[in-house]
């Protein structure tokens, strides 16, 4: 069943849990405007004793630097949790953000939630972030 954890004016965080992932996904730009509270609503998440994230940008239309920074600051707190992380449906758009900013090889990126969900999340999996192996 999924959950509403944010409800903003221009844009709607949700989780559901499938096969052991939480699944977030956000709906609406990820920017200066809207990154804190992302960033609240996966750091209450990881709080409540949720690991494993597949982060689902489907419904983002644009994201900005700050989108890349919030990413990896709750990619920081979930590692601190001994948590994993994927990121599912990224556009071409933000895809060239990951590639500019060096950081698409420290991701597990897949075309889509569901498939990010088919197997099992692995603990620790972010030891080596944000430097993974070849």
């Amino acid at each position: 069943m999924r959950t509403n954890i944010i409800r903003h004016e221009s844009m709607m965080v949700s989780y559901d849990v499938v096969d052991g992932w939480t699944v977030v996904e956000v709906d609406g730009e990820l920017d200066a405007h809207t990154t804190p509270l992302i960033r609240e609503g996966v750091i209450k998440l990881v709080d409540e004793g949720h690991r494993h994230f597949v982060l689902d940008l489907s419904f983002v239309p644009f994201m900005d630097s700050m989108g890349l920074g919030v990413i990896v600051a709750i990619t920081k707190r979930i590692r601190e949790h001994e948590g994993s992380l994927r990121i599912a449906s990224v556009s071409p758009r933000m895809l060239k953000l990951f590639d500019l900013s060096g950081m698409r090889k420290s991701y597990e990126m897949y075309p889509s939630a569901a498939e990010a969900t088919q197997s099992v999340p692995s603990p620790g999996s972010l030891a080596r972030w944000p430097h993974p192996t070849d």
